[in-house]
């Protein structure tokens, strides 16, 4: 069974043809190499990212309810009116009394 790929054209390459194919990949690979940056890691513990978390749900909640307040009259009855009652609507309070566990001993 034959190795390697098949010609693409009428006979096999050369070793000189097939160096330069080769030298000329070599190249364009340059260019396509792709940069990636790394995003800083979070180091905050489960507890201070819960905490955050209901800190900022309890924010947009109060942001949603001014912008609930500001809304005239005849948009009451919109989607977004409605969504915003949806939001300004919800108990987050318990949220913020709950205190997630350490773990690992560290009660």
């Amino acid at each position: 069974m034959p190795r390697g790929c098949k010609p693409t054209g009428d006979h096999a390459l050369s070793n000189a043809e097939r160096q330069a194919r080769y030298r000329a990949r070599q190249q364009v690979a340059p260019d396509t190499a792709v940069n990636r940056t790394r995003h800083p890691t979070d180091r905050r513990s489960r507890p201070q990212r819960w905490r955050d978390a209901v800190g900022t749900l309890l924010t947009l909640q109060a942001e949603y309810a001014e912008w609930l307040t500001a809304i005239p009259e005849s948009l009451h009855g919109n989607a977004t009116a409605d969504a915003l009652e949806a939001i300004v609507d919800l108990d987050l309070a318990p949220l913020g009394d709950v205190e997630p566990p350490r773990g690992y001993g560290r009660d």
